[in-house]
């Protein structure tokens, strides 16, 4: 089981990997994806790793590590790069706010008892916060091309914010807690709406997880 776990989260480094060679060489849509595709992997490794009787620390530390890459460092390189060709002091503040909050996530979660998060966590989670910047610079990539500098690094800051705050955000265990019999139905249509418009799908889903999730948990805990 451990072996499937690291193979998995092995995967989702290599989307972070990829996703800054492709910002490098300029294939701003490959970047956006690969993050996208590193944040399925690294949900795939949790589902398995909850399977295993004894979690191994390797694997939680390991995991920590490549999410640091995929969704700290990866969205980070690709933003600037996307929206800003020459050196910007602002941007590279407040990427870099971005990455530390984000590591500081990462840690703060490998000290808390895992007893405590058997259906949330604290803060949001940066595999959201990496999709939610991918998608959102797909979204303007294919429509606008290039997004208004000020807003982008507004969302970054709101992000960079949310992922070191005390805000409980269900984990897919919580998800599964809060949709109930609904969790079938509403995946098909997510589904059936990602054929169509598969960028403003999972920007969507990601920033509605954002701003609800965090109130509907309430009622359930």
């Amino acid at each position: 089981m451990d072996y499937l776990t690291n193979f998995l989260t092995g995967l989702s480094l290599a989307g972070g990997f990829m996703a800054v060679i492709f910002s490098l060489e300029g294939h701003f849509t490959y970047a956006c994806w690969a993050i996208i595709l590193s944040v399925i992997f690294d949900g795939l490794d949790g589902q398995v790793a909850r399977r295993n009787p004894v979690p191994s620390e390797f694997g939680k530390q390991l995991d920590s590590l490549v999410d640091a890459v995929s969704f700290g460092i990866a969205p980070s390189v690709l933003g600037y790069i996307f929206i800003y060709r020459d050196f910007n002091l602002a941007a590279i503040s407040v990427l870099f706010i971005y990455l530390v909050c984000s590591v500081m996530r990462l840690a703060e979660y490998n000290i808390t008892p895992k007893e405590r998060l058997t259906s949330y966590f604290y803060g949001l989670p940066t595999t959201v916060s990496g999709a939610i910047l991918a998608s959102f610079t797909l979204i303007y990539r294919k429509y606008t091309q290039l997004p208004p500098p000020f807003i982008f690094l507004l969302i970054v800051l709101c992000l960079s914010v949310l992922m070191v705050s005390k805000l409980k955000y269900p984990n897919l265990d919580g998800l599964r807690q809060i949709a109930g019999r609904k969790l079938l139905p509403f995946s098909l249509i997510a589904l059936f709406a990602f054929v169509f418009m598969p960028e403003i799908t999972v920007f969507t889903l990601f920033a509605a997880y954002l701003i609800f999730c965090p109130f509907l948990f309430k009622k359930f805990v």
